[in-house]
């Protein structure tokens, strides 16, 4: 086996980030939302409880969130990538191999760290949440992929004190006997349809399944997941973020634009924004990808 891999994950990371800054709102139910307020994009732990559905439409949900006094924030996306850069500094002193998995995840190597995995652990989220005032879920696995089965138990159970380790095959079966297919790392509906077509109804199967049949019937990436929910690590850490191929500056208006100067003036904000994006990212676009602009 080799060296093992932690998942750090932080909890309601919009929600957190927003409480923060306004200690007020912890024990109370906190939804932020997406651009120009159109939906919900992040629940406190309080607002899943009272039911409050991930895109539940703003329009459609304030008088129900007013009565049962759900706390609404705008988002604030500037603020949110300052906070995750914190946590990531933070994590960077627990381990010299990180990788930034996405704007409120990443994975960590724990190489040298095996006979105190969980304890390192506790020490991590004690000095996020100190240095930043962002809760995290740890989960400690073989794999990737078994680090985010770990991570999602975590967070579920209570008894766990936000940590779960799976270093062994009992813990392992025990934990994907535990979720759906839908549960893993990349398996959304339709995939899971397939799977079901030839037999394979939850992880434990999937896991047990015959890697070879499953790379001739739904290729590599599913055959490399099997592995790795048997604990043989294909997916290694990406220390080094690859440039990005694409890049979106995506905003939707604020009011009905009913002129074309009007449509100008928006498109070329939001081209200007697009711009500052790829210089702090020193990325440049292709002329050929340049395309004409659409008659009105």
């Amino acid at each position: 086996m080799g060296a093992p891999v932690a998942l750090v994950d932080c909890n309601n990371f919009y929600a957190s980030c927003e409480r923060v800054f306004q200690p007020g709102l912890r024990g109370k139910p906190v939804v932020v939302l997406s651009n120009n307020d159109g939906c919900v994009i992040a629940r406190s732990n309080e607002a899943k409880a009272l039911g409050v559905e991930m895109g539940a439409p703003w329009h459609l949900c304030r008088e129900s969130f007013r009565k049962s006094g759900v706390v609404v924030r705008s988002s604030n996306y500037t603020l949110y990538g300052d906070m995750s850069g914190r946590v990531m500094r933070v994590l960077a002193n627990f381990t010299p191999n990180l990788e930034i998995y996405s704007i409120d995840e990443a994975f960590l190597s724990l190489a040298g760290f095996e006979a105190r995995c969980e304890a390192h652990a506790h020490e991590l989220r004690r000095a996020v949440q100190q240095w930043t005032g962002i809760p995290v879920s740890v989960g400690i696995a073989p794999t990737k992929t078994l680090a985010k089965v770990a991570n999602r138990l975590a967070k579920k159970d209570v008894a766990a004190a936000g940590v779960r380790c799976l270093l062994d095959e009992p813990s392992q079966r025990e934990a994907l006997a535990r979720l759906e297919l839908t549960d893993l790392w990349g398996i959304a509906g339709r995939l899971a349809a397939r799977l079901r077509a030839i037999g394979i109804t939850t992880p434990l199967e999937l896991r047990d399944a015959d890697h070879r049949l499953i790379r001739e019937r739904l290729g590599v990436v599913l055959e490399r997941m099997v592995l790795e929910l048997r604990g043989v690590a294909c997916l290694g850490l990406e220390e080094v973020t690859p440039d990005r191929k694409s890049l979106v500056a995506s905003r939707s208006f604020g009011q009905a634009v009913e002129t074309r100067r009007g449509l100008e003036e928006a498109v070329s904000v939001y081209t200007a924004r697009a711009a500052e994006k790829m210089r702090r990212q020193n990325l440049a676009a292709n002329s050929d990808a340049i395309r004409p602009p659409i008659p009105i």
